[in-house]
């Protein structure tokens, strides 16, 4: 077995088995971990063993990055620490760390403090809008570049797709076009592309946390194993050749985004996304890939973002109280009250055995 196979497992393991601060830990780590696929970077052993140790609680996350530095430090003049498994190691503690935290603003402020706080001392540009237009090869598109906005009108472009997003609103939204909306949203602040280096690894931790803060738990698998399907599904969301018939879509980052929130299965392979890709050519045709939901039926289920995360928390603990479900949602004891109700009158949750020594009961199968 190889050595991060054996790793993948124990982290996993930790999920499955372990109190649930250590699930919650294991599952920031694998997320850091997986985004450093987006660049090709992979982590080293002693990443791994610190991480365990974090999760263990025999170090902090401030402690666990310390070591690392130190490590790298200690090491910096032999030839087999490659500046490449520097990165990936220190850029996997301090996103593990954010993802952590339970703070969050939504603004453009918070994109560029995320930068910031997670590429410090790694690139010299780290938390700075770049102030030159940039092109990149895309493996995706055959080597053609995104059209990325240009540099003087970046904090411009920033400010307005924030306020868009801030003044739209969720409610009422089927959880598909919920979906359908934060692919379009991520997709173009990433398309803007703020920053000379490490745009995808930012706006992945940025949109996480914004995703949150809709209460729901995300399904860890989608960052830790496909993040290069990501950046690819964001490279075609923006990306169009008219003369050779390729639009832009959101289609694979809903994809992405459906495996992410709801706990689907859609099949994530890179070729897919490829410009040249002829779904002809497979067994299956593109309609019957994108639309086979093994896992269960989460994407058609008729309620909101912030409904399916109280269902989800009612599954997990059929007792839960609503201060309780406040706490973990982030929510309002008044909108709580006002999901339950909806839920209730709509046939989707019950209460059994009495008000006061009762449990909550769903009547949907939820992911």
């Amino acid at each position: 077995m190889s050595e991060d196979k054996r790793w993948q497992l124990e982290l996993e393991e930790y999920i499955r088995q372990g109190e649930p601060e250590q699930a919650e830990k294991s599952e920031a780590w694998q997320i850091a971990i997986g985004l450093q696929q987006v660049d090709g970077l992979k982590t080293s052993a002693y990443l791994l063993d610190t991480a365990k140790e974090h999760i263990e609680g025999k170090l902090t996350i401030d402690e666990a990055q310390k070591r690392i530095l130190s490590y790298y430090e200690a090491h910096d003049k032999r030839v087999d620490i490659e500046n490449a498994t520097k990165e990936a190691d220190i850029v996997s503690s301090r996103i593990t760390q954010l993802l952590g935290e339970k703070t969050f603003q939504f603004s453009p402020a918070e994109l560029i403090s995320i930068h910031r706080r997670i590429f410090e001392g790694v690139f010299t540009n780290a938390g700075q809008v770049r102030n030159y237009n940039i092109t990149k090869k895309e493996w995706v598109l055959n080597g053609e570049t995104v059209i990325y906005s240009a540099w003087n009108s970046i904090n411009e472009t920033l400010d307005y797709d924030f306020k868009t997003e801030k003044a739209f609103s969720y409610e009422g939204l089927s959880l598909a076009e919920a979906i359908k909306h934060l692919a379009k949203f991520a997709s173009d602040i990433w398309q803007i592309h703020p920053f000379g280096e490490g745009n995808t690894r930012a706006t992945a931790v940025f949109i996480i946390k914004y995703m949150k803060t809709f209460g729901l738990k995300l399904d860890n698998e989608a960052f830790k194993k496909h993040s290069w399907f990501f950046r690819n599904a964001l490279v075609r969301a923006n990306y169009n050749d008219l003369q050779k018939g390729i639009h832009s879509t959101t289609k694979f980052l809903e994809m992405f985004f459906s495996n992410l929130l709801l706990g689907t299965d859609y099949d994530l392979k890179n070729r897919y996304a490829h410009i040249d890709f002829d779904f002809r050519d497979e067994e299956e045709d593109f309609q019957s890939v994108i639309s086979k939901v093994p896992k269960g039926q989460n994407d058609t289920l008729e309620c909101t973002l912030e409904e399916l995360a109280v269902l989800k928390l009612l599954i997990e603990n059929a007792y839960v109280s609503q201060d309780s479900l406040t706490k973990a949602t982030g929510k309002s004891l008044s909108t709580i009250k006002r999901l339950m109700a909806s839920l209730r009158e709509r046939g989707i949750i019950r209460r059994v055995d009495g008000k006061r020594f009762g449990k909550w009961e769903v009547l949907v199968e939820i992911k």
